[in-house]
């Protein structure tokens, strides 16, 4: 446990000092503030008819889950895989060994920054929502299940590559389909479909569910979905770090 809090304070003063890991927490629900002071809501003045032509043809994309489902699915897995490859790479994570810290320590070392800062995003994008009482809540829930599966997702890539051009090579393509099938999907059903078991997807499905009021999916449905993406990748993740380990 000692091991894992010098971890952890580690990572944490390395992470406010490193701007490319730091802006990764920011530029998402700064993007979503922006993009929601933009959208036209107000018709004021205008007939009702044709408010409701406006209204019907605006898009149907919550901005705010779009960049909430980006950070969860995209943004974020990329961000621990850089953390363990560089530290491989420049030889830190051999010195923490020699140290006598494990590789379990280090892992939740890591892991427990990212989710806790993941926490303050999360609680910024329930609040440019403008959820209140339970549904905030279940919203930063959501969020922080999804964090949880791309900690975990992204501590795999992490492991399996040994530099940082290669962990960037093998999370990318994973990323954006997390990250942006979930817009897609928006559009095409087969997607949605396809989609639908995955974590990014179900952030979605939450965020319409308070949204709207309801929908065809209840929430504890969506949240075991989520959660069942968290089990399984534990699993993967158990056997990769079995076969590869931390060791380079």
């Amino acid at each position: 446990m000692r091991n894992t809090k010098a971890v952890f304070k580690k990572q944490f003063k390395d992470t406010l000092k490193n701007p490319a890991q730091l802006i990764q927490f920011i530029i998402f629900p700064l993007i979503a503030f922006v993009m929601s002071a933009l959208i036209v809501t107000d018709f004021e003045g205008v007939p009702d008819d044709i408010a409701e032509i406006i209204a019907a043809s605006m898009p149907t994309i919550n901005m705010v889950t779009m960049q909430a489902t980006v950070f969860v699915g995209m943004g974020l897995i990329t961000v621990i895989p850089g953390i363990i490859s560089e530290d491989m790479e420049k030889k830190s994570l051999r010195f923490l060994m020699m140290a006598g810290v494990k590789p379990v320590s280090y892992l939740l070392g890591v892991s427990g920054v990212l989710f806790f800062v993941s926490f303050f995003t999360s609680i910024a994008f329930s609040f440019i929502s403008e959820f209140s009482g339970l549904d905030f809540w279940i919203f930063t829930g959501a969020m922080m299940s999804g964090v949880a599966a791309s900690i975990i997702l992204g501590g795999m890539f992490g492991i399996l590559a040994g530099n940082q051009q290669a962990a960037s090579g093998l999370v990318l393509p994973i990323a954006l389909i997390l990250g942006f099938g979930p817009m897609i999907a928006q559009f095409n059903d087969t997607v949605a479909n396809i989609l639908h078991v995955s974590y990014t997807q179900q952030l979605n499905v939450i965020a319409d569910y308070l949204t709207l009021g309801g929908g065809d999916t209840p929430l504890w449905q969506s949240f075991a979905i989520m959660w069942a993406n968290v089990a399984v990748l534990g699993v993967l993740f158990a056997l990769i770090y079995r076969k590869k380990g931390l060791k380079r």
